[in-house]
């Protein structure tokens, strides 16, 4: 389960509490990131663990987030990623790994006025009561959670996240600051 935490705390793409939303359809690498976004982050994780977050481009419109905790700058996660923006909101879109269906999922993002970068996840509940309403999908389960798969297409999808009566369904789940550097005396 520590791949899962470090998504969870990195760019919580994938699971809050154990609970997965993913999509079939994957959001378009079709929009650069916006500025500000690449570069170097940190935060503390749920556990009081210092986590150090690198955002880099891969290609056109392709981007990676590789995750590390401080004390263990070795053991690094790699996730490939692509951003939009939709309405008020960005959004971020990962490749969910085959043990967990293999499709995609799609968490809100925000560049804040305190230049933090604070990531959002998707509340599974509220995705569930929204399906046969606003979205179609259904429930599956993995052994380490409870999950929906969302069928609706992206433009559907995003007409539903985008729309302020539905604001509540984004969670926050990590906030990260650039990391303070210190410069010696000369």
């Amino acid at each position: 389960m520590k791949y899962w935490r470090v998504v969870v705390i990195t760019l919580s793409f994938l699971l809050l509490s154990g609970c997965l939303v993913s999509f079939k359809q994957a959001m378009p690498a079709s929009e650069a990131a916006p500025a500000g976004l690449l570069g170097k982050w940190t935060s503390k994780n749920a556990w009081g663990e210092a986590q150090n977050l690198d955002l880099t481009r891969v290609g056109p419109h392709r981007y990676q987030a590789v995750s590390y905790f401080k004390a263990k700058p070795k053991e690094r996660e790699a996730y490939p990623f692509t951003v939009a923006r939709h309405g008020n909101r960005w959004y971020l879109s990962a490749k969910v790994p085959a043990q967990y269906g293999g499709n995609f999922t799609i968490a809100g993002f925000e560049l804040n006025d305190k230049q933090e970068l604070v990531i959002y996840n998707l509340d599974l509940e509220q995705i569930r009561q929204a399906l046969g309403q606003h979205l179609q999908g259904e429930p599956f389960s993995t052994d380490d959670g409870d999950g929906v798969l969302v069928s609706s297409s992206m433009d559907q999808v995003f007409a539903y996240l985008d729309d302020p009566a539905n604001s509540d369904v984004f969670v926050e789940a990590a906030r990260y600051q650039r990391p303070h550097t210190t410069q010696s005396a000369q």
